[in-house]
């Protein structure tokens, strides 16, 4: 370990009461995506404390704190800022009843961590390149209904999803690698996880099934039950998972928002969404096309009809082998770790992965927690595994890029093959909405 590494170690030991204060801070005042104004103001002010030239209000919340004094790749460090809807977590806000039960709060100690050890004047005068801190909205799912709010009253071109319309209104376009950072997500008994296992994608739709309204109990066969079409297709899709290929690893998710109005009528309206994970593009199209015929077929066995609307979804993670950088700064932090291997899976899904499909994305998960992950038991236990010891990968790593003249960062860039640029991106994302 050279000097300068030591000495941005040394400045987030000297500041972890303020990075631990910071991220107890967030945790207390979970706020939902795309609506995390208070978050949002807090990260803002800190990186405007620290000298960093900040643009806020993309994508609504977006903060984003650039140094970019020197030419050269464009490191850009991400923490998420929004919190997940679990209203039986003890940290539940009253309104939203959303809580950060997913770690989104260590994210955004780690980042503004490793901005305490980067922005130090030497440290700074010895890369070469630019820093952007990244504080993004909305990586947890966004339901339908406020989709439709925030196209129409915030105008936000791609609801579905932070990055995507940070992506969409060129707000990474800056950006040469991206960092980023996570509890873990997969069983992992070490302290960090190094490396991007390949994680699901997703579809998701808005689905109006519409039915005939009759006396239950005179006439009930002058009507059309469109519950009953919904219990169908349920059923139909639960026979249709045989079909499903195991390395697609698909995974099927229905929620009903609305079945019904009084129990002495037939319903003749149910509304659902339904969401379609898979390890591939390709994957998410066959399983959604299953589930689109399931229902209907559903809805003309019975006479009904179904409105569909296409939701946006996340793409799948790309798989990426830890960066020997990466294994490089937990050797030196001394901390157990393993790295990520082809046969790994995690079968949940993240905005994070449009992201991979047109930059390199260096990721590293973390421990210092317990609980399930997105329930109501989830909290953090080790604040140094949790938030110190991200926020000195990330400084660690970002150093290691940029020193000798970005030598490892340019040798990334040479390497990377991206499968879309950025219009191609949106004109993807425009036709699957269509």
């Amino acid at each position: 370990m050279d000097r300068l590494e030591k000495k941005m170690l040394a400045l987030i030991d000297a500041h972890a009461q303020e990075i631990i204060d910071f991220a107890q801070d967030i945790y207390s005042h979970p706020e939902e995506g795309f609506y995390e104004e208070r978050t949002a103001a807090k990260v803002a002010g800190f990186l405007h404390a620290i000298g960093l030239d900040v643009h806020a209000y993309m994508a609504r919340t977006g903060v984003r704190g650039d140094w970019m004094e020197q030419d050269g790749p464009n490191v850009t460090i991400v923490g998420e800022m929004d919190a997940i809807g679990c209203e039986a977590h003890p940290m539940a806000a009253l309104g939203s009843k959303v809580a950060h039960a997913c770690g989104h709060h260590a994210q955004l100690a780690a980042m503004i961590g490793s901005a305490i050890g980067l922005m130090d004047e030497e440290v700074r005068a010895s890369m070469r390149g630019s820093v952007s801190f990244f504080a993004v909205p909305a990586e947890e799912y966004v339901d339908a209904a406020k989709r439709r709010v925030l196209r129409e009253k915030e105008n936000i071109g791609f609801p579905g999803s932070g990055k995507s319309e940070l992506i969409r209104i060129g707000a990474f376009d800056q950006t040469d690698i991206a960092l980023t950072t996570h509890v873990h997500m997969v069983p992992v008994a070490e302290d960090l996880y190094l490396g991007n296992p390949a994680c699901n994608g997703f579809a998701a739709e808005l689905l109006t099934i519409h039915g005939k309204a009759a006396h239950a109990a005179i006439a009930p066969w002058k009507g059309v039950n469109a519950v009953s079409i919904a219990t169908s297709a349920l059923n139909m899709v639960g026979l249709l998972r045989e079909t499903f290929r195991e390395e697609d690893h698909v995974r099927v998710h229905s929620l009903i928002r609305k079945g019904g109005e009084v129990l002495n009528s037939v319903p003749d309206l149910v509304v659902m969404e339904e969401k379609v994970r898979a390890k591939t593009l390709d994957g998410i199209r066959d399983a959604k096309a299953k589930l689109d015929r399931a229902f209907d077929g559903a809805a003309y066995a019975f006479g009904g009809t179904n409105e569909r609307e296409n939701l946006q979804g996340y793409m799948p993670v790309r798989y990426r082998a830890a960066d020997p950088i990466l294994t490089e700064a937990a050797q030196q932090l001394g901390v157990s770790y393993r790295e990520v291997s082809p046969e790994d899976f995690n079968n949940a899904s993240t905005d994070m992965g449009d992201l991979t499909h047109l930059l390199p994305v260096l990721n590293f998960t973390f421990g210092g927690f317990a609980g399930t992950l997105h329930g109501a038991d989830f909290r953090i236990t080790d604040p140094q595994t949790a938030y110190l010891l991200p926020a000195k990968m990330l400084a660690l790593t970002t150093y290691k890029l940029l020193k000798d003249r970005a030598t490892e960062a340019q040798k990334i860039l040479r390497d990377f093959q991206p499968v879309f640029d950025k219009n191609s991106y949106i004109d993807y994302i425009q036709k699957t909405l269509l």
